[in-house]
């Protein structure tokens, strides 16, 4: 599994016109979900994205996690995260889960977090999402489970 997180001051996913997710200050994960990933991938993902330290402390070092600065947690299923891009100029997707199975594993990562946390918002797994965002910092990090 991997899983693109940006700190944000912000963000939102639209689908049909219908804000369907929102967040203020906290994580935009952007999720892909690959062939080999099972059920613990889920739980080990769901752990770094409540305890990742990427926010600043009073010293503006990264030092605090989602839940220490109370923030939002907005979960994207994106399965061009599983592309193959190191050979040729077209991305390949075979090391992508199938898609039933990818929201399968998304939709429980989904329910973990919202178990787990009281600040969760989604998109719509295999919608076309216009995704929104002001990005904090910025900061990005590419997780792996």
């Amino acid at each position: 599994m991997k899983v693109l997180i940006q700190r944000v001051k912000q963000a939102s996913v639209v689908v049909e016109g219908q804000t369907i997710g929102a967040i203020d200050q906290g994580l935009l994960a952007l999720v892909g979900v690959e062939r080999d990933d099972s059920d613990a991938a889920v739980e080990k993902m769901l752990h770094k994205l409540l305890h990742y330290r990427v926010f600043s402390d009073a010293e503006g070092k990264m030092n605090l996690n989602l839940q220490q600065v109370n923030g939002g947690l907005l979960l994207v299923s994106q399965f061009t995260l599983a592309a193959e891009t190191r050979k040729g100029l077209r991305p390949g997707f075979s090391s992508a889960a199938a898609p039933a199975e990818g929201e399968r594993l998304f939709n429980q990562l989904v329910t973990k977090a919202q178990s787990a946390w009281p600040n969760v918002a989604t998109g719509q797994f295999g919608a076309d999402m216009q995704v929104a965002l002001v990005n904090d910092g910025p900061v990005t990090f590419l997780l792996e489970s």
